[in-house]
């Protein structure tokens, strides 16, 4: 009962420091990186942040993008999400969004406020989302990346379909309204390299999509790397979401 006690505890200490998060020292992080596990499990820690009672590291763990919880005495690591019992969602640390810088499909919006979006053409709820982006267009600039999932057999292709597209407006309106069934994606003919250089470009995105652990669509991040939910989004601009 006084270990179940201890560890609630450390929960809520994590949870409401959050928001005060600070990002720990290079210092720091070498001496975590030197810790024999993670030398023997090849964590390479790309970020820290101390959370007050723990240190939240993102990590790359064989070429894969994680989280993970490490005490403040480096003696126990904690795997796995930390949920907070208030609202329901995982604890979270900022994402580096350093590595999308200049990577982006096209930049969506001609708003002040900025996000980062990762989407599949083929999945509905990127699809829900996007049909909303005309009410917003004014009030935000959404740096687009393009993450195909392999189970969306048209994703890939419809991706460079829209990446094509020679001008903002033709990108924005075949963004949000191509389907395998459009005529005009059904017939595109590509000039000689012009696949294989979308193809490089839609790579180069794929890269930055596995740099920061995405896994699924839609995923949207604010400026500052934080994690944001897409009909939260709408909401905070007036858009119901039905």
């Amino acid at each position: 009962m006084t270990k179940i006690i201890r560890n609630v505890l450390l929960l809520i200490a994590m949870i409401s420091s959050l928001n005060a998060a600070q990002s720990i020292s290079s210092n720091e992080i070498k001496e975590i990186q030197n810790l024999e596990l993670f030398k023997k499990a090849k964590v390479d820690v790309q970020q820290g942040f101390d959370a007050g009672s723990v240190y939240v590291l993102n990590v790359t763990v064989q070429g894969r993008s994680d989280k993970i919880f490490l005490t403040k005495d480096k003696k126990y690591l904690i795997a796995g999400d930390v949920i907070s019992t208030k609202t329901g969602q995982p604890l979270e640390v900022p994402a580096d969004l350093k590595p999308t810088l200049g990577k982006e499909a096209f930049t969506f919006g001609t708003g002040k406020d900025e996000y980062v979006l990762f989407t599949d053409p083929e999945c509905p709820y990127c699809k829900k989302f996007e049909e909303h982006f005309p009410k917003i267009e004014d009030k935000v600039k959404i740096r687009v990346f393009y993450f195909p999932l392999d189970f969306h057999k048209n994703a890939k292709d419809i991706s460079l379909y829209v990446m094509s597209q020679k001008n903002y407006k033709d990108k924005v309106n075949a963004m949000i309204n191509t389907t395998k069934d459009t005529p005009a994606f059904k017939n595109k003919k590509y000039a000689k390299g012009e696949k294989e250089k979308l193809q490089k470009h839609l790579d180069s995105q794929l890269e930055v999509a596995k740099k920061l652990g995405i896994r699924g669509t839609p995923s949207v991040y604010d400026k500052d790397g934080n994690k944001v939910v897409w009909a939260a989004m709408l909401q905070k601009y007036g858009v119901k979401v039905q």
